[in-house]
């Protein structure tokens, strides 16, 4: 088991900025490359980005792509999702997820996951 908890999220308004992270437990963090998902009410859950084990590569949903930024601290156990320029569209929960091994970006490639953290950016 990999226990993962988010926190972060909240209510913005359109154009802010918000960051979230994800603290693991349990497991030798850096063994896992981490995801971020989020699932809007009545939609499916979505990739929005993935960060490799050592934290060099990354890679995002086009939706996302210049304006969110996932980065990870293995000395403290922690992704982050940096979400800059936000817009009413991204208002989801956000789930954090791990897995063993390489990146992917479908939410079956990941076997742990966290409770979620809502945000929604509104006027």
């Amino acid at each position: 088991q990999v226990p993962l908890e988010e926190s972060g999220g909240g209510l913005v308004q359109p154009g802010d900025s918000l960051r979230l992270s994800c603290a693991a437990s349990g497991r030798t963090f850096s063994d896992y490359a981490m995801g971020w998902f989020r699932q809007a009410p009545g939609k499916e859950r979505e990739f929005v980005g993935t960060i490799s084990r050592p934290g060099g590569t990354t890679r995002y949903a086009d939706s996302v792509k210049g304006r969110f930024t996932i980065s990870r601290d293995n000395t403290k156990n922690t992704v982050y999702l940096q979400m800059n320029s936000l817009k009413p569209e991204d208002t989801a929960v956000y789930y954090c997820a791990a897995r063993y091994g390489a990146t992917a970006v479908r939410s079956t490639d990941y076997a742990y996951w966290g409770q979620g953290t809502q945000v929604t950016v509104s006027t």
